[in-house]
Protein backbone atom coordinates (compact mmCIF):
# COMPACT_ATOMS: atom_id res chain seq x y z
CA UNK A 1 0.00 0.00 0.00
CA UNK A 2 1.53 3.55 -0.81
CA UNK A 3 1.80 5.85 1.40
CA UNK A 4 -0.93 8.06 0.37
CA UNK A 5 -3.21 5.62 0.57
CA UNK A 6 -1.85 4.63 4.25
CA UNK A 7 -2.20 8.28 5.32
CA UNK A 8 -6.10 8.27 3.73
CA UNK A 9 -6.60 5.29 5.88
CA UNK A 10 -5.20 6.94 9.33
CA UNK A 11 -7.35 9.62 8.47
CA UNK A 12 -10.60 7.96 8.28
CA UNK A 13 -10.11 5.33 11.09
CA UNK A 14 -8.75 8.04 13.15
CA UNK A 15 -11.85 10.07 12.99
CA UNK A 16 -14.56 6.87 13.62
CA UNK A 17 -12.41 6.04 16.56
CA UNK A 18 -12.25 9.59 18.32
CA UNK A 19 -15.61 9.93 17.46
CA UNK A 20 -16.21 6.83 19.43
CA UNK A 21 -14.61 7.71 22.81
CA UNK A 22 -16.45 8.93 25.91
CA UNK A 23 -13.76 9.29 28.57
CA UNK A 24 -10.67 11.27 28.99
CA UNK A 25 -8.46 8.43 29.17
CA UNK A 26 -9.85 6.34 26.01
CA UNK A 27 -8.88 10.02 24.40
CA UNK A 28 -5.26 9.81 25.35
CA UNK A 29 -4.79 6.71 24.39
CA UNK A 30 -5.67 7.44 21.05
CA UNK A 31 -3.52 10.62 20.79
CA UNK A 32 -0.55 8.19 21.65
CA UNK A 33 -1.74 5.30 19.14
CA UNK A 34 -1.77 7.95 16.29
CA UNK A 35 0.74 10.74 17.45
CA UNK A 36 2.91 9.26 19.52
CA UNK A 37 6.44 8.58 18.95
CA UNK A 38 5.39 4.98 18.06
CA UNK A 39 1.92 6.04 16.59
CA UNK A 40 0.52 4.80 13.37
CA UNK A 41 1.03 8.47 11.80
CA UNK A 42 4.69 8.67 12.80
CA UNK A 43 5.21 5.17 11.55
CA UNK A 44 4.33 6.01 8.20
CA UNK A 45 5.69 9.36 7.49
CA UNK A 46 9.35 7.51 8.77
CA UNK A 47 9.14 6.39 5.29
CA UNK A 48 9.30 9.24 3.44
CA UNK A 49 13.14 9.07 3.34
CA UNK A 50 12.78 6.28 0.65
CA UNK A 51 10.54 8.51 -1.71
CA UNK A 52 11.52 10.32 -4.81
CA UNK A 53 12.39 14.16 -4.17
CA UNK A 54 9.28 14.50 -6.34
CA UNK A 55 6.94 12.60 -4.14
CA UNK A 56 8.19 14.16 -0.92
CA UNK A 57 6.55 17.43 -0.67
CA UNK A 58 3.39 15.94 -1.41
CA UNK A 59 3.26 13.29 0.76
CA UNK A 60 4.75 16.03 3.67
CA UNK A 61 2.08 18.01 3.03
CA UNK A 62 -1.18 14.99 3.22
CA UNK A 63 0.54 13.99 6.59
CA UNK A 64 0.81 17.31 8.34
CA UNK A 65 -2.95 17.79 6.83
CA UNK A 66 -3.69 14.58 8.54
CA UNK A 67 -2.02 15.37 11.59
CA UNK A 68 -3.94 18.85 12.09
CA UNK A 69 -7.19 16.60 11.50
CA UNK A 70 -6.56 13.96 14.05
CA UNK A 71 -5.21 16.97 16.46
CA UNK A 72 -8.45 18.82 16.06
CA UNK A 73 -11.04 16.70 16.35
CA UNK A 74 -8.72 15.24 19.64
CA UNK A 75 -8.74 18.93 21.06
CA UNK A 76 -12.54 19.12 20.07
CA UNK A 77 -13.32 15.62 21.76
CA UNK A 78 -11.55 17.03 24.91
CA UNK A 79 -13.77 20.34 25.19
CA UNK A 80 -16.96 17.97 24.84
CA UNK A 81 -15.95 14.99 27.24
CA UNK A 82 -14.76 18.22 29.55
CA UNK A 83 -18.24 19.39 29.62
CA UNK A 84 -20.09 16.58 29.52
CA UNK A 85 -18.00 15.51 33.20
CA UNK A 86 -19.02 19.26 34.54
CA UNK A 87 -22.76 19.17 33.70
CA UNK A 88 -23.08 15.70 35.49
CA UNK A 89 -21.04 16.85 38.42
CA UNK A 90 -23.46 20.05 38.79
CA UNK A 91 -26.41 17.79 38.01
CA UNK A 92 -25.60 15.43 41.07
CA UNK A 93 -23.56 17.93 43.61
CA UNK A 94 -26.11 20.93 45.34
CA UNK A 95 -25.32 23.57 46.57
CA UNK A 96 -27.48 25.25 49.68
CA UNK A 97 -27.15 28.90 49.13
CA UNK A 98 -29.20 29.71 52.02
CA UNK A 99 -27.05 27.57 54.48
CA UNK A 100 -24.99 30.25 56.89
CA UNK A 101 -21.72 30.45 55.64
CA UNK A 102 -18.72 29.98 57.66
CA UNK A 103 -17.18 33.00 60.06
CA UNK A 104 -14.03 34.04 60.18
CA UNK A 105 -12.23 33.74 63.18
CA UNK A 106 -12.17 37.58 64.63
CA UNK A 107 -9.10 38.93 65.93
CA UNK A 108 -8.31 41.22 68.95
CA UNK A 109 -6.08 43.41 70.32
CA UNK A 110 -3.16 42.46 72.13
CA UNK A 111 -3.57 42.62 76.68
CA UNK A 112 -1.71 44.98 76.77
CA UNK A 113 -2.70 47.47 74.25
CA UNK A 114 -6.01 46.23 75.29
CA UNK A 115 -4.59 47.76 79.20
CA UNK A 116 -3.38 51.15 76.89
CA UNK A 117 -6.62 52.23 74.75
CA UNK A 118 -8.49 51.41 77.97
CA UNK A 119 -6.19 53.77 80.19
CA UNK A 120 -6.72 56.49 77.34
CA UNK A 121 -10.16 55.95 77.45
CA UNK A 122 -10.21 57.43 80.93
CA UNK A 123 -8.20 60.26 80.32
CA UNK A 124 -9.58 61.31 77.04
CA UNK A 125 -12.99 61.37 79.05
CA UNK A 126 -10.96 63.71 81.88
CA UNK A 127 -9.92 66.04 78.75
CA UNK A 128 -6.57 65.00 78.74
CA UNK A 129 -5.08 64.85 75.10
CA UNK A 130 -2.56 61.80 74.23
CA UNK A 131 0.51 62.92 72.50
CA UNK A 132 3.55 60.02 71.25
CA UNK A 133 6.72 60.74 70.61
CA UNK A 134 9.95 59.85 69.12
CA UNK A 135 11.21 56.34 70.46
CA UNK A 136 15.17 57.90 69.33
CA UNK A 137 15.81 60.65 71.21
CA UNK A 138 18.36 63.32 72.15
CA UNK A 139 20.23 62.58 75.55
CA UNK A 140 19.51 66.65 76.47
CA UNK A 141 15.35 65.50 76.31
CA UNK A 142 16.03 62.33 77.66
CA UNK A 143 17.67 63.01 80.60
CA UNK A 144 18.40 67.05 81.43
CA UNK A 145 15.26 68.47 80.40
CA UNK A 146 13.55 66.26 83.42
CA UNK A 147 16.57 67.21 85.80
CA UNK A 148 18.61 64.25 85.47
CA UNK A 149 21.91 66.32 84.29
CA UNK A 150 25.38 65.00 83.38
CA UNK A 151 27.04 62.66 85.65
CA UNK A 152 23.58 62.95 88.06
CA UNK A 153 23.35 59.66 90.25
CA UNK A 154 19.82 59.25 89.58
CA UNK A 155 21.08 57.89 86.16
CA UNK A 156 22.60 55.27 87.07
CA UNK A 157 18.74 54.17 87.77
CA UNK A 158 17.81 53.96 84.20
CA UNK A 159 20.54 52.02 81.98
CA UNK A 160 20.77 53.20 78.67
CA UNK A 161 20.91 52.27 74.85
CA UNK A 162 23.35 54.64 73.54
CA UNK A 163 23.54 54.89 69.66
CA UNK A 164 25.33 58.10 70.08
CA UNK A 165 26.92 60.10 72.90
CA UNK A 166 23.97 62.43 72.28
CA UNK A 167 21.50 60.00 70.95
CA UNK A 168 19.59 57.07 72.79
CA UNK A 169 16.38 54.69 72.81
CA UNK A 170 14.37 57.25 75.20
CA UNK A 171 14.52 55.44 78.78
CA UNK A 172 10.78 56.70 79.59
CA UNK A 173 8.39 58.62 78.16
CA UNK A 174 9.29 61.96 79.88
CA UNK A 175 10.75 63.58 76.54
CA UNK A 176 7.15 63.46 75.06
CA UNK A 177 6.14 65.55 77.88
CA UNK A 178 9.17 68.06 77.92
CA UNK A 179 9.07 68.93 73.81
CA UNK A 180 5.16 69.34 74.34
CA UNK A 181 5.71 71.30 77.58
CA UNK A 182 8.18 73.88 76.34
CA UNK A 183 5.40 74.26 73.05
CA UNK A 184 2.25 74.71 75.30
CA UNK A 185 0.12 78.56 75.44
CA UNK A 186 -1.04 78.51 78.53
CA UNK A 187 -2.91 81.52 77.01
CA UNK A 188 -5.31 79.32 75.42
CA UNK A 189 -5.54 76.84 78.63
CA UNK A 190 -4.24 74.25 81.09
CA UNK A 191 -1.73 70.81 80.08
CA UNK A 192 -3.28 68.11 80.46
CA UNK A 193 -1.50 65.11 78.80
CA UNK A 194 -0.82 61.64 78.78
CA UNK A 195 1.91 60.05 76.73
CA UNK A 196 1.69 56.21 76.10
CA UNK A 197 4.92 54.52 74.02
CA UNK A 198 7.50 52.06 74.21
CA UNK A 199 10.80 52.09 75.95
CA UNK A 200 14.16 50.55 76.25
CA UNK A 201 16.12 49.49 79.33
CA UNK A 202 19.08 47.41 79.25
CA UNK A 203 17.66 45.49 82.08
CA UNK A 204 17.85 41.53 82.13
CA UNK A 205 14.77 39.64 81.08
CA UNK A 206 13.24 37.81 83.71
CA UNK A 207 9.63 37.36 85.08
CA UNK A 208 9.24 40.94 85.72
CA UNK A 209 11.55 43.11 83.41
CA UNK A 210 12.12 43.22 80.13
CA UNK A 211 14.67 45.36 77.96
CA UNK A 212 11.55 46.54 75.90
CA UNK A 213 8.53 47.79 77.69
CA UNK A 214 5.17 49.99 78.14
CA UNK A 215 5.07 53.28 79.91
CA UNK A 216 2.23 55.85 79.87
CA UNK A 217 3.16 58.92 81.87
CA UNK A 218 1.05 61.93 82.67
CA UNK A 219 1.13 65.68 83.33
CA UNK A 220 -0.74 68.58 84.67
CA UNK A 221 0.49 71.82 84.47
CA UNK A 222 -1.98 75.04 85.31
CA UNK A 223 -2.53 77.62 88.20
CA UNK A 224 -3.34 76.28 91.80
CA UNK A 225 -2.64 72.51 90.86
CA UNK A 226 -2.47 70.60 94.61
CA UNK A 227 -1.75 67.33 95.53
CA UNK A 228 -5.10 66.38 96.06
CA UNK A 229 -5.99 66.96 92.41
CA UNK A 230 -2.78 64.39 92.15
CA UNK A 231 -4.62 61.75 94.34
CA UNK A 232 -8.38 62.40 92.69
CA UNK A 233 -6.64 61.17 89.09
CA UNK A 234 -5.08 58.17 90.40
CA UNK A 235 -7.60 57.14 92.52
CA UNK A 236 -10.01 57.41 89.47
CA UNK A 237 -7.50 55.40 87.46
CA UNK A 238 -7.29 52.62 90.49
CA UNK A 239 -10.88 52.35 90.22
CA UNK A 240 -11.26 52.18 86.32
CA UNK A 241 -8.56 49.71 85.79
CA UNK A 242 -9.38 47.24 89.08
CA UNK A 243 -12.34 47.89 90.32
CA UNK A 244 -14.96 50.42 92.25
CA UNK A 245 -14.02 48.94 95.62
CA UNK A 246 -10.75 50.04 95.07
CA UNK A 247 -8.36 52.68 97.47
CA UNK A 248 -4.79 53.74 96.96
CA UNK A 249 -2.67 55.36 99.87
CA UNK A 250 0.93 57.72 98.55
CA UNK A 251 4.36 56.94 100.29
CA UNK A 252 6.94 59.36 100.21
CA UNK A 253 9.90 58.91 97.76
CA UNK A 254 11.98 60.53 95.10
CA UNK A 255 12.57 61.31 91.63
CA UNK A 256 14.60 63.72 90.14
CA UNK A 257 11.54 65.25 88.07
CA UNK A 258 9.04 65.67 91.09
CA UNK A 259 9.01 67.34 94.27
CA UNK A 260 7.38 66.13 96.53
CA UNK A 261 7.42 62.49 95.28
CA UNK A 262 5.51 59.95 95.92
CA UNK A 263 4.76 56.02 95.54
CA UNK A 264 1.47 55.29 94.63
CA UNK A 265 -0.02 51.69 96.21
CA UNK A 266 -3.67 50.09 95.31
CA UNK A 267 -5.41 48.30 97.86
CA UNK A 268 -5.23 44.56 96.83
CA UNK A 269 -7.70 43.60 94.20
CA UNK A 270 -7.70 39.48 95.52
CA UNK A 271 -7.88 40.05 99.53
CA UNK A 272 -9.42 43.60 99.81
CA UNK A 273 -6.83 44.71 101.81
CA UNK A 274 -6.38 41.53 104.33
CA UNK A 275 -3.24 40.10 103.11
CA UNK A 276 -2.51 37.36 100.67
CA UNK A 277 0.36 35.99 97.92
CA UNK A 278 -0.22 38.86 95.72
CA UNK A 279 0.07 41.59 97.99
CA UNK A 280 2.66 40.19 99.99
CA UNK A 281 0.26 40.25 102.97
CA UNK A 282 0.52 44.09 103.18
CA UNK A 283 -2.92 44.76 101.43
CA UNK A 284 -1.56 47.07 99.00
CA UNK A 285 0.21 46.60 95.38
CA UNK A 286 2.69 49.13 94.28
CA UNK A 287 1.18 50.48 90.64
CA UNK A 288 3.00 53.79 89.43
CA UNK A 289 5.43 56.74 90.92
CA UNK A 290 3.79 60.44 91.20
CA UNK A 291 4.60 63.75 92.15
CA UNK A 292 4.13 67.59 91.88
CA UNK A 293 6.45 68.55 89.19
CA UNK A 294 10.04 70.15 89.98
CA UNK A 295 10.19 73.62 89.68
CA UNK A 296 13.47 72.87 87.79
CA UNK A 297 11.77 70.92 85.28
CA UNK A 298 9.65 73.94 84.87
CA UNK A 299 11.93 76.58 84.51
CA UNK A 300 13.91 74.29 81.71
CA UNK A 301 10.91 75.01 79.73
CA UNK A 302 10.49 78.17 80.11
CA UNK A 303 7.29 78.10 83.03
CA UNK A 304 7.19 80.67 85.53
CA UNK A 305 6.74 78.03 88.53
CA UNK A 306 5.39 80.97 90.88
CA UNK A 307 2.53 81.12 88.81
CA UNK A 308 2.27 77.04 87.43
CA UNK A 309 2.55 74.25 88.98
CA UNK A 310 1.26 70.77 88.20
CA UNK A 311 1.64 67.07 88.62
CA UNK A 312 2.86 64.02 86.48
CA UNK A 313 2.72 60.03 86.77
CA UNK A 314 4.17 57.58 85.70
CA UNK A 315 2.81 53.52 85.14
CA UNK A 316 3.72 50.75 83.03
CA UNK A 317 0.42 49.24 81.43
CA UNK A 318 2.51 45.99 81.26
CA UNK A 319 2.57 45.93 85.25
CA UNK A 320 -0.83 46.77 85.03
CA UNK A 321 -1.66 44.19 83.16
CA UNK A 322 0.25 41.57 85.05
CA UNK A 323 -1.45 42.61 88.26
CA UNK A 324 -4.72 43.21 86.67
CA UNK A 325 -4.56 39.20 85.29
CA UNK A 326 -2.85 37.76 87.56
CA UNK A 327 -0.41 37.29 85.25
CA UNK A 328 3.19 35.92 86.76
CA UNK A 329 6.00 36.48 84.09
CA UNK A 330 6.23 39.57 81.55
CA UNK A 331 7.88 37.28 78.82
CA UNK A 332 4.12 35.48 78.21
CA UNK A 333 2.76 39.04 76.51
CA UNK A 334 5.54 39.16 74.17
CA UNK A 335 6.45 34.85 73.00
CA UNK A 336 2.53 35.65 70.85
CA UNK A 337 1.34 32.03 72.09
CA UNK A 338 -2.27 31.93 71.45
CA UNK A 339 -3.52 29.83 74.00
CA UNK A 340 -2.54 32.60 76.02
CA UNK A 341 -3.47 35.48 74.26
CA UNK A 342 -6.84 34.28 73.75
CA UNK A 343 -7.73 34.19 77.36
CA UNK A 344 -7.95 38.55 77.11
CA UNK A 345 -10.92 38.89 75.52
CA UNK A 346 -12.31 42.19 73.86
CA UNK A 347 -15.34 43.09 75.82
CA UNK A 348 -18.30 44.15 74.19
Amino acid sequence: MELKDRLSDISAKAKIEINAVTTMEELETLRVAYLGKKGALTQVLKGMKDLSAEERPVIGQLGNKVRDEITTQLTETKTSIEKEVLNKRLSEETLDVTLPGIKPKKGQAHVITQSIEEIEDLFLGMGYQIVEGNEVEEDYYNFERVNLPQNHPARDMQDTFYITNEILLRTHTSPVQARTLEKHDFSKGPLKMISPGKVYRRDTDDATHSHQFHQIEGLVIDKHITMADLKGTLEALAKKMFGENREIRLRPSYFPFTEPSVEVDVSCFKCGGKGCNVCKQTGWIEILGAGMTHPEVLRMSGVDPEIYGGFAFGMGPDRIAMLKYGVDDIRNFYLNDQRFLEQFKVKG
